[in-house]
């Protein structure tokens, strides 16, 4: 995979929780990055990671990374893909894809196709490298492994030449441990929070997140907070600012990328979570959400939004600014008996779903 960084997305983070819970099943795992050596320690006596160096260009072109294949090939019974559109997905093709060993794709919503309507340039460079490269990538994988039946449908509509064997295998997390300080700790930095109504966003401040219409939308005159939590990798969180009006701008709070104790804080705090993105392929801060029992307001552009209403964990509306408003309006004028049902429901929609446990024995029967 190229990046191992949480900071670049949450794909990071979910193949880390399936690479400790595959260990944890006695599997022997090694995970190879493009990222600089020596920069992450090994958390888990069974969990190796291999950190090859930045790859060049936009394509993380890499000589190391083929080499590096073609020397323990005969050590691995299978080899799982992270992401295309970069050499690594193409290397790893040439190597096995006429070996004895099976390798496995996920996309991660790379397919999916809101980057060809957004990036109509981009897709059509896209397909000069799709016939040669992945769509072969795709074509001659095991199987090819969506997180949700969404996205599975979704890439179907990207390129006319597709063809793989398509599995569905969600992601998970391992849930939370329990840190009865964590709320006081998050309020003692933040404390114009207590007691009021508190909506949290988790994820990086990027216009395919929504964040500009998640201010646009939230009501003025009212009690309620935003908490808009991310890194700023693009330099938006100037913008963003610039639509707080006088009447949001002690109710706004942009505390940076949180971990640990003030992520789990921020959770406590939070009586919603919220993310109206134009494209999201799993969103692991929405499960991350369910885990910690917050119910969450999302889009129908979130990849799992069909398993949210399903099981009455949250609401879902449209991307645009009408849907936006209208999740903020349905959760500030449900009866606190709806508030607290959908706090269990998402307690429960996470451990049926999108427990660490659940995923490893889905990707299990597949690599099985």
């Amino acid at each position: 995979m190229q990046t191992l960084d949480p900071q670049v997305g949450g794909v990071a983070s979910a193949v880390r929780a399936l690479s400790r819970g595959l260990a944890r099943r006695g599997h022997k795992i090694d995970i190879v990055t493009l990222d600089e050596p020596n920069i992450f320690p090994n958390e888990d006596v069974d969990l190796t990671i291999h950190a090859l160096g930045e790859g060049l260009t936009s394509y993380r072109y890499s000589s190391a990374f083929p080499k590096w294949l073609r020397d323990h090939a005969r050590d691995f019974d299978r080899v799982i893909v992270h992401g295309i559109w970069q050499h690594q997905s193409f290397a790893t093709w040439r190597q096995f894809h006429r070996s004895a060993t099976p390798y496995y794709v996920f996309p991660h919503g790379m397919l999916d196709p809101w980057f060809k309507r957004t990036f109509p340039r981009k897709h059509l460079k896209k397909w000069l490298y799709w016939p040669w490269a992945e769509y072969r990538v795709l074509r001659d994988a095991a199987a090819v492994i969506f997180t949700s039946e969404e996205e599975r449908l979704q890439a179907r509509e990207s390129f006319w030449l597709y063809k793989c064997n398509e599995r569905v295998s969600p992601l998970g997390i391992e849930p939370p441990a329990d840190s009865l300080g964590a709320r006081d700790i998050f309020l003692l930095k933040y404390p114009q929070l207590r007691n009021r109504p508190t909506l949290l966003f988790l994820g990086r401040l990027h216009p395919k997140k929504g964040c500009d219409m998640l201010i646009d939308a939230f009501p003025r005159g009212s009690d309620f907070a935003l908490v808009l939590a991310g890194p700023d990798q693009i330099g938006w969180e100037h913008e963003l600012r610039r639509r707080i009006d006088v009447d949001l701008a002690k109710r706004v709070i942009f505390p940076g990328m949180l971990e640990g104790e003030m992520k789990q804080g921020a959770f406590a705090v939070a009586d919603a979570f919220i993310l109206p993105s134009h494209q999201e392929n799993f969103g692991m801060a929405v499960v991350e959400a369910l885990a910690a029992g917050v119910p969450v307001l999302i889009s129908n552009r979130v990849n799992i939004w069909r398993e949210i209403e399903a099981d009455g964990a949250g609401f879902v509306e449209g991307d645009d600014l009408t849907g936006t408003t209208r999740l903020i309006e349905r959760w500030r004028d449900a009866p606190l008996p709806q508030r607290e049902q959908m706090r269990a429901n998402a307690r429960k929609c996470f451990a049926n779903r999108f427990h660490i446990e659940r995923a490893v024995d889905s990707l299990l029967s597949i690599l099985q």
